[in-house]
């Protein structure tokens, strides 16, 4: 395999209805290296998978959506790393502005109707999460 055939940009494909992927589907849905994708998680803030128990990396949607993106702006646009990365941190900024506003909009919090303290619900769910996720490797 020559450097033009790891470069060369697939057909936008449609990611599959998941809540995780590992890093091999991940690749492949990106047409690149899973190298690749570890390289640019040290260069894009962004893109940072969780880890499963046994250290396995398990990227979500947003996740997968943002490592095409990369690749568009990389491949498909020239960009440099650093430029890609300015690119998508100036995309982002308009959003938190957005999101930043509506906090602080004075409106009242309702309360809680159901559990004050969602700390042992979060904690039940986590560990059904990884009872599941053990089972799938």
């Amino acid at each position: 395999m020559n450097a033009q055939d790891e470069i060369a940009v697939e057909p936008t494909q449609e990611i599959p209805d998941k809540l995780y992927f590992r890093i091999g589907e991940v690749a492949r849905l990106a047409g690149i290296k899973p190298y690749v994708l570890r390289f640019w998680e040290t260069e894009f803030p962004g893109l940072g998978p969780k880890k499963s128990g046994t250290g396995h990396r398990l990227f979500r949607r947003k996740d997968v959506e943002l490592v095409l993106e990369i690749k568009r702006l990389l491949y498909e646009q020239r960009f440099t790393i650093e430029g890609a990365r300015k690119h998508l941190e100036e995309r982002v900024k308009p959003q938190e502005v957005r999101a930043a506003s509506r906090r602080a909009s004075p409106k009242k919090k309702q309360p809680s109707l159901f559990n004050p303290d969602p700390t042992p619900i979060l904690e039940d769910v986590r560990r059904e999460l990884r009872a599941l996720a053990d089972m799938l490797k």
